[in-house]
């Protein structure tokens, strides 16, 4: 696929990008509490410290939400300000707001870590859309939506670079948030697969994994 096809393509720039950064890895991987035996890897957090790739994702998520927001029947509501999700969603949230030239706030946990306080300006009755790196089973996003909420903000719609297709969508939707990722677990694999970046026995791996996630189809 040639630069030009890539550009076109958002979601797979992001799948090309985080390959050659090394973000993407193949093994047996434990990610938090609930995923386990993970034949798949990806850091997020290496984008984040090459400024043109993060500069250039925040500008893809941009165009995306403004796409969305533009539909017959919108997609993605209209927000006041974005709200990252620390450590990874914040550096992104924070490239966001530089591109959006919208309002940027987070959540600065006390030192007991039974409560945050909401750092930046904003007021009741504004709209936050939340903002991550990536997402698994959804839990940071939804603590971070409801100490949002306990403020008197809206929270309608959550933003990530890359889904993981580990159940989160669906959570998300049961409190009410839409998500918006511009890639997913299956369309990286198939990714790195069709252009020759992995074999095919991590790529069934991988698919196999997929398939016995909380989201996988029937």
């Amino acid at each position: 696929m040639t630069e030009e096809q890539l550009d076109n393509e958002s979601n797979l720039w992001l799948a090309d990008t985080l390959w050659r950064l090394g973000a993407v890895q193949f093994g047996d991987f434990t990610l938090g509490r609930t995923t386990v035996h993970s034949p798949i890897y990806v850091n997020l957090r290496l984008l984040v410290a090459h400024p043109t790739a993060l500069a250039r994702a925040a500008q893809i998520v941009l165009r995306e939400l403004q796409t969305l927001q533009a539909m017959r029947n919108p997609q993605c509501d209209p927000f006041d300000v974005v709200c990252g999700v620390p450590f990874g969603g914040l550096m992104i949230g924070q490239a966001f707001s530089l591109a959006s030239r919208v309002p940027l706030v987070y959540l600065h946990p006390h030192k007991d870590d039974l409560d945050s306080d909401v750092e930046g300006l904003y007021h009741p009755s504004q709209t936050a859309l939340i903002m991550d790196d990536l997402i698994t089973g959804g839990g940071s996003i939804i603590v971070t939506a409801n100490r949002l909420r306990d403020e008197g903000l809206f929270v309608h719609d959550a933003v990530v670079l890359f889904d993981r297709e580990s159940g989160g969508r669906q959570k998300l939707e049961e409190h009410g948030i839409r998500l918006v990722s511009l890639l997913t677990i299956k369309v990286l694999v198939n990714y790195l697969m069709s252009s020759g970046k992995i074999g095919e026995e991590w790529y069934r791996k991988s698919m196999t994994f997929l398939e016995r996630q909380p989201s996988a189809p029937d």
